[in-house]
């Protein structure tokens, strides 16, 4: 077994018959397939003593462990790079991080069964008390792994969870958020504690579990019980949700029946979103260099140059493989990309690999079916990125707007272009509104594009592109050509 360590060369250790059985000869690296490999870097020990007792209080001390099935090792180094930024952002201490490469993970134990042993020694040595698997396991994996390592098994999906968990602030993101959980949660319960397999019933004499008068017999099972009790609780949330959902249509519906463009900000999570909407209409929401952390969508109104009023809305960061729990509980908050007029397509330029982040972005957007809206890519974080990725960004999407919202770079072109993107209202007028119509002059301006105006003795001349409704409403008070 091959181990790297951020200090050290490889160590070569015998080799495990285990993890042969499953692919076949040849199909990858014999070494690389039977080593769990150290990623160097990950590791957030802090070294003034007193500051860590504090957070070992506090903190989970974690080892993060995924399977490399494809792509280079790169990839599977960046991948596991992410999964321990999550694991901070939900208030982890990250000690150690391992992949193996392997053709799939193993379907009793993920990673392949010769390395639980490797997996639960590291465990014992670095003082660990969680395991952090970088992929979703199910109920068996994760019962087979915790029962061989001696602690507890998290899988991507449910810290994902967590940190939605400690972000939610509305009434509709905690609704959300404990939807999806529930959701993650149901199947999971048997294996989660031998007391779920426990009787709640029998008899109410002796020291038996017994629930009196009219609760004597076998009784139901604590893992009934908790799954009937879940069920009606994921049920109640969906109604709520239900509920909440019909809100938000109808604050679409009024900002459609105005004809007032919206634009929604997607991306990845910590892609810079917050501080991009921020810089272009001031709205001053959190910005802080966690992942997730805009979880309740913030839509502003914004003005364009030539007057016209648009919506710009901040939504949720996404992440690869993002938890389809998430995108279920999430959709209505989802919704407000899929009715937008323009996707702006946030992405840090800074990041490692920011087309990874663009193909997980565009799959969650087809989810929510909007992939097919126009879409605007803007390249944040130029600032922090090096000229060589700058270079190759731009010959791979020339169409994109590259900006720094944090040195407050290329956000007036990005105004601009935005603006560009903008729908055109779809009828041209020529009006002479009276001077007492001072009220439709300031709709016009607000909902239309004023392509030209001047003053008359009788009142505003003005030549406009309007929606229907208002052309209508200036119908009476149209002017010929000649005038």
């Amino acid at each position: 077994m091959r181990t790297y360590r951020a200090d050290e060369s490889a160590v070569t250790t015998p080799y495990d018959l285990d993890d042969e059985i499953e692919a076949t000869t040849g199909e990858l690296e014999l070494e690389d397939r039977n080593a769990l490999r150290r990623v160097a870097g990950l590791s957030t020990e802090l070294t003034d003593v007193t500051e860590v007792e504090y957070r070992q209080l506090r903190l989970e001390r974690v080892v993060l462990v995924g399977v490399w099935t494809d792509g280079s090792v790169t990839d599977a180094e960046n991948s596991l790079t992410e999964l321990a930024a999550l694991a901070e952002t939900a208030g982890s201490q990250v000690l150690e991080g391992l992949i193996q490469r392997r053709g799939r993970p193993d379907p009793a134990t993920y990673i392949g069964r010769g390395k639980v042993g490797s997996l639960g020694d590291v465990v014992l040595s670095s003082g660990a008390d969680t395991v952090i698997c970088d992929g979703e396991l199910s109920p068996s994996q994760l019962r087979n792994l915790e029962q061989q390592v001696k602690v507890k098994v998290i899988d991507r999906t449910a810290l994902i969870l967590d940190i939605f968990a400690q972000h939610a602030k509305s009434k509709e993101g905690k609704a959300q958020v404990e939807l999806a959980q529930l959701e993650y949660l149901l199947p999971r319960l048997r294996g989660w504690g031998e007391t779920l397999s426990r009787q709640s019933g029998g008899s109410a004499r002796g020291g038996g579990a017994g629930g009196g008068v009219g609760l004597r017999g076998p009784g139901e099972t604590k893992l009934e019980t908790d799954r009937r009790r879940i069920r009606t609780r994921i049920a109640r949330l969906r109604r709520d949700i239900k509920g909440m959902r019909t809100v938000r249509q109808t604050k679409r519906a009024r900002r459609s029946r105005n004809e007032v463009p919206a634009v929604a900000i997607a991306g990845y999570t910590n892609a810079g979103k917050s501080s991009l909407l921020n810089r272009l209409t001031g709205a001053g929401v959190l910005v802080e260099d966690a992942l997730f952390a805009t979880l309740d969508p913030t839509t502003r109104r914004a003005y364009a140059s030539d007057g016209r009023v648009y919506t710009l809305s901040d939504t949720v960061g996404f992440v690869r493989h993002l938890p389809h729990q998430i995108v279920e509980a999430f959709r209505s908050t989802l919704e407000e990309v899929a009715d937008a007029d323009l996707v702006v397509h946030v992405v840090d330029g800074a990041h490692p690999d920011p087309e990874e982040q663009v193909r997980a972005v565009r799959e969650v957007l087809a989810e929510v079916g909007a992939d097919r809206l126009p879409e605007l890519l803007v390249v944040n974080k130029t600032d922090a990125a090096d000229e060589e990725t700058l270079l190759r960004l731009k010959r791979e999407w020339p169409d994109a707007v590259f900006v720094s919202a944090h040195a407050n770079r290329g956000i007036d072109e990005l105004r601009s272009v935005i603006e560009s993107r903008l729908p055109r209202p779809a009828v041209e007028v020529r009006a002479v509104l009276p001077y007492d119509r001072g009220d439709l002059v300031a709709r016009v301006h607000r909902r239309g594009e004023v392509l030209g105006t001047s003053h008359l003795p009788e009142g505003t001349l003005l030549h406009v592109r309007v929606d229907e409704a208002l052309a209508a409403e200036l119908e009476p008070f149209s002017a010929d050509g000649s005038r």
